[in-house]
């Protein structure tokens, strides 16, 4: 009797591949083992993307059209720019390893760089230099993406630890810092203790990070028009 010839497709193989990534990580994260998950040898992957960057930049193009669609903001570039932040993050969070993908690849996909595009159109109306949009866009997309690599490199440490140790190492390190000298580590040594690092990957920590980008933004905007009304 004939073998039944599995059938996949472009949707299946990125399927597989979000799965992959969340199981292990991209760091190991191959054709083959994309191949192995859905039951196929691995040239027939080849047949759909021509490398693993070729499916990379379609991953990160899913990514810019999820953001994309779940940002609805209409109001001024304060509020634009809030909005689209804040589902950048959401979008980012819940897909494993989507921030490594959207930095990895070139806006070479029709959604990346709608994506692109409409980050640029929140700053338009702003009397800045077409420059410093540029700027503004790239200081906030690398906030948001370190925010959420950060909290995610920061949860995959914390699993490994608690796997190879059963328990996090607060006494280890509670230890190391007793015996530092004052001036050495008791400002950090202090905040510890006040659990004051617990704030870190939280929605409070992300929204004054936000907080200061903005001001920064309407500091630079109306140092602008100063200099504008002085000429």
């Amino acid at each position: 009797m004939k073998k039944q010839q599995i059938q996949i497709s472009e949707d299946r193989i990125l399927e597989a591949s979000w799965q992959i990534l969340d199981e292990e990580g991209i760091e190991k994260f191959s054709m083959r083992r994309l191949a192995d998950r859905l039951g196929i040898q691995a040239p027939s992957l080849y047949w759909y993307f021509k490398s693993k960057q070729s499916l990379y930049q379609r991953l990160a193009n899913q990514i810019s059209k999820i953001i994309l669609g779940e940002f609805h903001s209409e109001g001024n570039w304060k509020e634009q720019l809030t909005e689209l932040a804040a589902t950048m993050r959401s979008v980012l969070s819940r897909y494993p390893c989507s921030t490594q993908l959207m930095m990895m690849t070139l806006p070479h996909e029709p959604d990346i760089i709608r994506y692109t595009n409409r980050l640029l159109l929140c700053v338009e109306t702003t009397p800045l230099e077409q420059e410093q949009k540029m700027q503004v866009v790239i200081t906030l997309v690398n906030y948001v993406y370190f925010f959420v690599l950060d909290d995610y490199q920061h949860q995959r440490n914390v699993t490994a630890i608690l796997k190879n140790q059963g328990s996090l190492p607060g006494e280890e390190l509670t230890r190391v810092m007793d015996s530092m000298s004052e001036s050495d580590a008791g400002l950090f040594r202090r905040m510890f203790k006040n659990d004051l690092f617990e704030l870190m990957g939280t929605d409070k920590a992300f929204e004054f990070g936000l907080k200061l980008i903005l001001l920064g933004i309407e500091q630079v905007i109306r140092e602008h028009e100063i200099q504008k009304e002085e000429k």
